[in-house]
């Protein structure tokens, strides 16, 4: 991994998600390969399932926790409508990983718009560099369906190439210990969604 290059990863989601946990663990894995880091996170109206961001920037030195538009090397989205959201704060030939899980936004749910049938299809004709899982049915196959956001890990772990020994200590680091085992499940078959 090149120390010079800052990497941009923006998480984002809806709150209960567990997009801060995951921004946690990839910082703390960044910070034990020897990068400069920074993570700035956002938090909106969380507890009432509003946007959750959170942006996590390693390299040799970085100056501003904050993900410029434009400027994101991956879009690591929990939720469909969030890809969408934040979409053009990825840079050109960057990449996304996305969930394939809709929950409804306010407007969605009080019927006043309806949640878009082909968001998924219109985020690939946007950026070639999309991929789609379902981490939530993993999640729930490991056992608790709250570890859909460490099987995003897994996916976004195998993707760029990330050290699988240090996100698993990492892991073993900030997940509680009666959520691990699950967690350490999770991760693993993150790493098998991608490379499936």
């Amino acid at each position: 991994m090149d120390k010079q290059k800052v990497t941009n990863v923006l998480i984002v989601g809806v709150g209960g998600q567990g997009t801060l946990l995951t921004s946690r663990i990839l910082a703390d894995v960044a910070v034990q390969m020897g990068f400069d880091v920074k993570v700035s996170e956002i938090h909106g109206m969380a507890q009432r399932g509003g946007s959750v961001v959170s942006e996590v920037r390693y390299g040799d030195k970085v100056y501003s926790p904050i993900i410029k538009k434009g400027d994101a090397d991956i879009l690591l989205a929990f939720e469909k409508i969030e890809a969408a959201r934040w979409l053009d704060y990825l840079k050109p030939g960057g990449r996304v990983i996305i969930n394939n899980e809709q929950i409804d936004p306010l407007p969605v749910m009080s019927g006043k718009v309806k949640y878009p049938d082909d968001i998924v299809e219109r985020i690939q004709a946007l950026v070639p560099d999309t991929l789609v899982v379902d981490a939530t049915s993993t999640a729930l196959a490991c056992g608790n369906v709250k570890a859909a956001n460490v099987v995003l890990l897994g996916v976004l772990t195998a993707a760029v190439h990330l050290p699988i020994n240090e996100l698993e200590k990492a892991i073993r680091h900030i997940v509680p210990a009666k959520a691990l085992e699950v967690n350490l499940q999770a991760f693993k078959a993150g790493l098998e969604l991608y490379s499936a």
